[in-house]
């Protein structure tokens, strides 16, 4: 599933086709990845309306319209992409947003997990959305009063949606490796030191996510059809098996929380 980095990457990269244009006509695949209000409804508020900005919170992407909030979440294979002629689109696309200016904004989802929403508040559909790791109001001593009070493995704290908005199973393995903390620790064991490596430790994991312009592990794909690259410059994750990068030991996998975990013993020992 696209994390923060691949989310922030297609919001950049619809930035400059998208704000100002107004959406004249909607196209509808799959009914169901309409999930409020209902596809008719939807079609019938949607149309006439101009996006005047487009941003992230989490893994949603928030096209903002005149009168409403277009939301959207990929989730597994959801692609979003502008182009001419639905001749060049792929056979997955499920939503299409005919422009004013002769292109269209394509949803394509193989699987159909995303979805799609129109409405007036992100907290309609997602109320308990934890802080974004790369505000600045994100410091280390905000990441230790988030963990007063928590026994949880720490892995899985930070798939909590809850807890830290945006990062998944990708960026919680290296993060947790940067910060050389093993993903099985409880949350509650950490020392100062050790929370403070691992704020430092997110945030770099998930810049540097950005910086490569996502991960095209599957689906993911930039809105211009081309991979990101974050995938070539991983510590650990999808490494199982191969030397560590920063000791030589072989990278171990696991699962946590009922994910794929990769790490390595020698620089994130369990202790």
């Amino acid at each position: 599933m696209p994390e923060l980095p691949e989310v922030e990457t297609v919001v950049r990269g619809l930035r400059a086709p998208l704000v100002g244009r107004t959406i004249t006509a909607v196209w509808i695949e799959q009914p169901r990845v309409i999930r409020a209000p209902d596809p008719t409804e939807f079609a019938a508020r949607i149309v006439g309306q101009t996006i005047t900005a487009i941003n992230r919170r989490a893994k949603y992407i928030l096209c903002a319209l005149n009168d409403d909030l277009l939301v959207i979440h990929l989730k597994m294979t959801g692609r979003l992409y502008v182009a001419g002629s639905p001749e060049t689109a792929d056979r997955w696309v499920r939503l299409r947003l005919h422009l004013d200016d002769g292109q269209s904004l394509y949803f394509s989802d193989a699987r159909r997990f995303g979805g799609v929403y129109l409405v007036d508040d992100l907290a309609r559909i997602a109320p308990r959305l934890g802080p974004e790791p790369l505000d600045d109001s994100f410091t280390v001593d905000a990441l230790r009063e988030r963990l007063t009070g928590r026994r949880k493995r720490i892995k899985a704290l930070l798939l909590d949606q809850s807890f830290i908005a945006g990062v998944g199973n990708i960026y919680a393995d290296e993060a947790l490796h940067r910060a050389g903390i093993h993903p099985l620790r409880f949350s509650d064991t950490l020392s100062g030191p050790e929370i403070a490596r691992l704020h430092g430790a997110i945030r770099a994991a998930l810049a540097s996510g950005i910086d490569y312009e996502g991960a095209s592990i599957n689906w993911y794909r930039k809105p211009d059809g081309t991979p990101g690259e974050s995938q070539e410059h991983f510590f650990v994750y999808g490494r199982d098996g191969q030397p560590c990068l920063t000791c030589g030991q072989l990278i171990v996998k696991i699962r946590v929380a009922q994910r794929g975990t990769h790490y390595c013993p020698n620089c994130q020992p369990e202790l």
